[in-house]
């Protein structure tokens, strides 16, 4: 009988203890949410003036060299760090997660004006990625106030990431599952969960609160669910998985080609400045500058011209190989979008449709995170779509190989077989 009484104090006690825990997490992911809500919201607000501004203003992007060369000014003065490929942003707050180093405050800082910067003079660039890297620095910030251990300071960090994504993109569960799942594929830190879905929902809620917009995309076709649409979305999804490959590996050979030719970082920041400038006068418009979200709701309305996804890319590599700041999604997201809108009609899909599959299936491809993508889907499209997300995720996920969009990101065990890895994406 003592055995049992002695077994139902160890049980309460350890129930006791599991409160103590949810009630610390629950403390912090409400506040690290709620600086992240006001945050973000002063994030889309800026953008949203930038952006105004520019496409009024035309000829501000013919500036761009001017503004990449005070990016790189303020890189190097305030960060103490160049603008190379060992500290591109998110990389390397992934970095700095799986070994357990600090997200410096002042990332915070330098991210959001210099995403100001970039944003108002035209480079091709997103805003997810500058959210991430926000959150995780106030995470950090706010993990280290509490006095966190280093495993604590980390679901703190992954707390932040979710935050400031969930309050730029609106999408809460999306950014939670994300900022879990892109550190290390293979393995997610169940012990973040709560943490990351309280604070990006609280997030999300503070900003909408301070006026913050999302967009979701409702009026998608969707068809019925045959052997031959269900075909002709892994067919879609086995070319967004090569479409994946080409984004990542764009990427790295520019950024390459950017440090070997002109190893100053001013002379990389203007060339690739000057470079965006006169394509975008070539082009004769702005669709390809900045966010592109208005090429991303047509594609998902059924409208775009089938080199959109190739100038887009073309872009965005040179805008990230200088050092313009942002991020890497949204950008992706674009040709993602564009790319199935052009290519479903050809099988015999609709086209808003296939704008939906190739955002996702691109997403997933380069960020390795298929349930993310997955859960992004039903978020973005309110539903609609569930199976045909399913194949194109899945698809996608298996054949975009070991590319990545962060060099830094592990891939813990392998995308064929049941076999451990624990190997860096190909950058």
């Amino acid at each position: 009988m003592s055995q049992f009484v002695e077994q139902g104090k160890e049980d309460l006690k350890r129930t006791g203890d599991h409160f103590v825990v949810y009630l610390k997490w629950m403390a912090i992911a409400l506040i690290i949410g709620g600086i992240l809500g006001a945050v973000a919201a002063a994030f889309y607000h800026g953008l949203t003036f930038v952006t105004n501004v520019r496409e009024k203003t035309h000829w501000l992007v013919f500036l761009l060299p001017a503004g990449g060369l005070l990016i790189a000014f303020l890189y190097n003065k305030l960060d103490k760090a160049p603008l190379d490929g060992n500290n591109k942003g998110t990389n390397m707050v992934l970095a700095a997660v799986n070994s357990k180093e600090d997200v410096p405050l002042r990332m915070t800082f330098l991210i959001f004006i210099s995403s100001m910067i970039s944003h108002l003079f035209g480079a091709s660039v997103g805003r997810e990625g500058a959210a991430l890297q926000m959150g995780a620095s106030i995470g950090n910030t706010i993990g280290k106030g509490f006095r966190l251990n280093e495993n604590d300071k980390r679901i703190a960090i992954m707390a932040g990431m979710a935050a400031g994504f969930g309050g730029i993109f609106g999408a809460p569960i999306t950014a939670a599952v994300f900022a879990m799942e892109v550190i290390s594929v293979g393995v997610m830190y169940y012990a973040a969960l709560l943490p990351c879905i309280v604070a990006s929902l609280t997030s999300m809620s503070v900003a909408r609160a301070l006026g913050v917009h999302y967009v979701t995309y409702a009026d998608i076709l969707i068809p019925k669910f045959t052997p031959f649409t269900a075909s002709m979305t892994m067919l879609l999804g086995v070319m967004c998985a090569l479409l994946s490959i080409v984004i990542c590996v764009s990427l790295i050979v520019s950024e390459k080609v950017f440090q070997t030719v002109f190893q100053n970082t001013y002379v990389q920041i203007f060339v690739a400045g000057t470079m965006v400038s006169l394509a975008t006068l070539l082009v004769g418009n702005q669709a390809y500058n900045g966010l592109g979200a208005a090429a991303i709701a047509a594609a998902a309305a059924g409208q775009t011209v089938w080199y959109a996804f190739l100038l887009k890319l073309a872009f965005t590599a040179v805008s990230l190989a200088g050092g313009y700041r942002g991020g890497e999604i949204i950008p992706s997201l674009f040709i993602g979008a564009t790319f199935g809108c052009w290519m479903a009609p050809l099988l015999g899909m609709p086209a808003s449709l296939g704008a939906a599959l190739g955002m996702i299936a691109v997403f997933c491809g380069v960020t390795n995170s298929p349930i993310a993508a997955f859960l992004m889907g039903m978020e973005l499209f309110r539903g609609k779509g569930m199976w045909f997300f399913g194949i194109a995720v899945a698809v996608s996920y298996m054949l975009s190989d070991y590319y990545g969009l962060y060099k830094s990101q592990l891939i813990i065990y392998s995308k064929y077989r049941s076999v451990y890895i624990r190997r860096r994406t190909n950058r």
